[in-house]
């Protein structure tokens, strides 16, 4: 049996799982990371691999909107040119601090998805992405630290 809970396996585990999570598969990595956590591994640690691996996941997101966003508009949602018009100016002006939301399940990858097709400057996104997942595992940490 592969033992995830060793410093070996353990971060890179998180970081995948961190990673994956950040996509539109089903998964979610805050198990692990307080698990990792209430096992003795670094909280601080623990928090940047997760942190790292959920931003660059929703980096993907974003890069899957950028590229593939013309045929999601087009063949999935079937948007015509005013709808879209209208989509990207609402967002533009309201739409790109939904980015803070990215840590949110269910919606925060689409949320990511959306920044993308809207391209959303790549630094605002990341910033804003960053700040929300990091925020996201700081808590989580130091609410399994206090449990234990």
């Amino acid at each position: 049996m592969i033992d995830f809970f060793t410093p070996e396996l353990g971060y890179p585990a998180l970081f995948l799982l961190s990673f994956l999570a950040a996509t539109v598969l089903p998964l979610g990595s805050e198990w692990l990371l307080v698990a990792m956590i209430a096992g003795a591994f670094d909280p601080t640690s623990a928090v940047l691999v997760a942190t790292a691996g959920n931003t660059l996941g929703a980096c993907t997101t974003y890069a899957i909107g950028i590229w593939g966003g013309a045929y999601l508009i087009h063949r999935i949602l079937r948007m015509d040119e005013a709808s879209q018009a209208k989509a990207h100016r609402y967002y533009s002006k309201w739409g790109q601090w939904s980015l803070l939301l990215s840590w949110l399940p269910v919606i925060g990858d689409p949320l990511c998805l959306v920044g993308g097709i809207a391209r959303v400057r790549f630094s605002f996104f990341l910033l804003l992405a960053l700040m929300g997942k990091f925020s996201r595992y700081a808590v989580l940490a130091w609410l399994t630290l206090q449990a234990i």
